[in-house]
């Protein structure tokens, strides 16, 4: 096929021919940047050669490994694989593991989200932020200590302990004097579920004496006074309940000494034929007054004074333990799922917004219906990454438990680190969960590489 030149008629010369006829010359590929393969591949060389040393040799002598024995000397077959499922404490480490997955991650989405949506709506919306996103700056470690200290079990160095028993107490009086008892010489004795009566019904105008030991001076009323013989009174029963103890020595049992100090707020209970017929409070000095009903009763001392007080909850214990380390992440990661959050609220086309609002939805709806299914890849992303970043959790779940309970709290990433090190390490296990790791991580990696494609495509 001939076509005509611009400088007249003639053939086109083939596309590997120059037009006088000859050879065209052969040029060296190039890549889009406009480097030749050879440079980009020496300047790839090393980030290669580390990846290999970094990332594909670990887990490939990791696979190795994991079908050894404990001395690493002989093969092994799937033993460590099975005591991956067969050992107690290592199914506990499953266990834990996928209740971190499920509550971790969607406990702080869901709270980043609301946070994210919250703080559009309100002045101090950057303060706030960065308020919750605070937590981010300090490390594992730093958080394990802080949230230890949190759950300690004495509400007067743990925080959570300490809001516990103040909303408990607002609730429920307390007792006064848990550990005060009757000695077997006095005129008291065990009325049955911790209360205590007397030995003898009790008669107007004889006072009565209501002496108790086991109370720490320390512990006692800080208003309390000296104790004071109650004087008698026509018609009405009148005591004194004091502590039977004089601090250096020296006092006489069931007798008021000028050391001793009155039992201030311990109840005194009339009762007659098992029914309490009058009642009263020992004042500072332990004197209490009751009616001329109470002639011929019995004066029961309720186990109400004598109860243990309310000392929190123990989140450390063997049910608590790992819901609380999660509210510990929690508490650190929400911040980072807010911010991720709130900067695909700002993409989000404010319009259609308004539309729906026009259109008659209420806020509930335009959330759920049009920012949600909007915010879906941004969620999707905060999900997965945290999720990945949930089976290696090891530092809070080593700081936070105790030793009593870490067993209870174990999960993968712990006992990885268990069975390798120590007297009595198998590298053998340890391998093995490294690879159970990685098999439950390669699913989540999976679901985000076919996410981004995806995105890409539109």
């Amino acid at each position: 096929m001939t076509t005509a030149t611009a400088g007249g008629t003639g053939a086109v010369p083939p596309a590997d021919k120059r037009p006088d006829g000859g050879p065209k010359p052969v040029r060296t590929r190039r890549s889009v940047t406009g480097t030749r393969r050879v440079f980009a591949a020496a300047f790839l060389l090393p980030a290669l050669v580390l990846l290999g040393a970094l990332v594909v040799y670990p887990i490939v002598y990791s696979v190795y490994r994991s079908f050894l024995d404990q001395p690493g000397t002989g093969f092994a077959g799937i033993d460590n694989y099975t005591s991956l499922f067969t050992d107690d404490t290592i199914r506990t480490a499953v266990g834990n593991n996928l209740i971190w997955i499920v509550l971790a991650p969607t406990v702080s989405t869901v709270l980043g989200l609301i946070f994210a949506v919250l703080t559009e709506r309100i002045r101090w919306g950057t303060a706030f932020k960065l308020i919750v996103f605070m937590p981010m700056a300090i490390s594992m470690l730093a958080a394990g200590i802080i949230f230890r200290l949190v759950y300690d079990q004495a509400p007067e160095r743990g925080v959570a302990n300490a809001v516990a028993v103040g909303v408990h107490d607002t609730f429920a009086e307390s007792s006064g004097f848990p550990k005060a008892h009757p000695l077997p010489v006095h005129p008291l004795k065990a009325g049955g579920g911790g209360s205590f009566v007397t030995k003898e019904p009790v008669r107007a105008g004889t006072p009565v004496q209501l002496p108790l030991v086991g109370v720490a001076p320390a512990k006692m009323p800080g208003d309390a006074e000296p104790a004071k013989t109650a004087t008698a009174a026509d018609g009405k029963i009148t005591g004194t309940a004091w502590l039977d103890f004089t601090k250096g020595g020296g006092g006489k049992p069931n007798v008021v000494d000028p050391k001793e100090f009155g039992l201030k707020g311990i109840k005194v209970e009339a009762v007659k034929d098992g029914k309490v017929v009058a009642s009263a409070t020992a004042g500072a000095d332990g004197v209490f007054t009751l009616p001329a009903s109470a002639d011929g009763a019995e004066l029961r001392l309720p186990a109400t004074n004598f109860r243990e007080p309310y000392n929190g909850v123990d989140w450390l214990g063997p049910s608590l333990v790992t819901p609380g380390i999660i509210g510990s992440y929690v508490w650190m990661w929400a911040g980072f799922a807010m911010v991720l959050i709130a900067a695909g609220l700002a993409g989000l086309p404010r319009e259609l917004l308004e539309a729906a609002r026009v259109d008659g939805a209420n806020e509930w709806q335009v959330f759920r219906r049009i920012t949600v299914p909007m915010l879906a890849p941004v969620l999707a992303v905060v999900l997965v990454t945290l999720m990945i970043n949930v089976l290696k959790i090891f530092d809070l779940v080593f700081i936070i438990a105790p030793g009593s309970t870490q067993d209870d709290a174990n999960v993968l990433a712990l006992q990885l680190y268990r069975s390798s090190f120590g007297t009595d390490a198998d590298l053998g296990v340890g391998s093995a969960i490294a690879v159970l790791l990685l098999l439950l991580v390669i699913p989540v990696m999976l679901f985000n590489v076919r996410r981004i494609r995806k995105e890409g495509r539109r």
